[in-house]
């Protein structure tokens, strides 16, 4: 029989693989729009991984925290794409 919790860890830990991978091609990125995308998808890593986590521990406020964190990230993503906008007219 499978132990669930060590099917969590090892989403978590394939997770962090991903976002790692992520950090990577931020750091790489030519442009900032690359660096934009690659900050957006850490995000969306780090939401997933608190779900993972929330159902491995069985904390379900893990899942409103996720939720928030989600909203800030989207937020600031729109913030950063208005700006670059910007930024790209004035040029």
């Amino acid at each position: 029989m499978i132990d669930l919790s060590s099917v969590f860890m090892g989403a978590g830990f394939v997770l962090s693989i991903g976002m790692l991978i992520a950090l990577v091609r931020g750091m790489m990125g030519p442009t900032i729009a690359d660096r934009v995308v690659s900050l957006d998808t850490i995000n969306t890593l780090v939401v997933a991984t608190m779900v993972v986590f929330a159902v491995a521990y069985e904390e379900m406020i893990l899942v409103d925290i996720a939720i928030v964190y989600a909203l800030l990230s989207y937020i600031t993503t729109l913030y950063l794409a208005k700006y670059l906008e910007g930024v790209a007219k004035s040029d």
